[in-house]
């Protein structure tokens, strides 16, 4: 069986990704936390610091 069978959750494509780390800068330059853009972009916080990581 393929591994991506295994998988949780939604795969999110490059300009999604790119788009709700967007959102997310916004948030955070209106003062709010990191878990307060999470839950606006919806992901955990994990996923947005390896996005960060990988896009930025």
């Amino acid at each position: 069986m393929d591994h991506a069978e295994f998988r949780k959750g939604q795969r999110h494509k490059p300009e999604e990704i790119i788009g709700k780390l967007r959102e997310a800068e916004i948030v955070l330059a209106q003062g709010g936390t990191t878990v307060d853009a999470c839950r606006r972009i919806a992901v955990i916080e994990q996923s947005y610091y390896h996005w960060r990581k990988e896009y930025e």
